[in-house]
């Protein structure tokens, strides 16, 4: 008798069911006006204890007013199983990296008498100027001291807007 009296009251009230997740929270909408103009209204009610992190994204992206129309249970079902895919690929990749760092540990460890990492000498080699000396870098610095950063020129050949600072 109380569930029909619930229903009965349920006709005469402005909110409107909208959907159910797989928890059994419940989601809401109502339109009402404030002020000369309609505003919706949507919420949920929560199955047993209100825990808020209970409530799956698409449903939190419905109630923030970011889409328009709710979940249907379709969408949601697919959404699950696209999230099961993501999580057992996860799974396997974690796998797949700790058997190959296991393999390269091996090599590490019969590797110990060879240097690891690069040539110095190579390194060196790619920067030409460093290897001469610095005499060119010496050169390069008392010619940025003597350019200004200030734009320069006067009467016909100054344009205002032009100069660009020195690079």
């Amino acid at each position: 008798m109380s569930k029909l009296w619930a229903r009965f009251a349920g006709l005469f009230s402005s909110k409107n069911f909208v959907g159910v997740d797989k928890v059994g929270n419940r989601y809401f909408k109502n339109i009402e006006e404030l002020d000369g103009v309609m505003k919706e209204k949507r919420w949920v009610t929560f199955k047993g204890e209100e825990d808020p992190t209970s409530i799956p994204v698409e449903w939190i992206c419905w109630l923030n007013g970011q889409r328009k129309n709710a979940p249907t249970p379709e969408e949601m079902a697919e959404l699950e199983a696209r999230r099961e895919f993501v999580k057992l690929n996860i799974a396997r990749l974690k796998k797949e990296e700790e058997e190959r760092m296991a393999k390269e540990g091996k090599r590490k460890a019969t590797n110990i008498g060879k240097a690891d990492g690069p040539d110095l000498k190579s390194f060196v080699q790619q920067f030409p100027d460093a290897s001469k000396g610095d005499t060119k870098a010496e050169a390069s610095d008392t010619q940025h001291e003597k350019r200004s950063s200030e734009p320069t020129g006067s009467g016909e050949s100054f344009k205002p807007g032009t100069w660009q600072p020195p690079t």
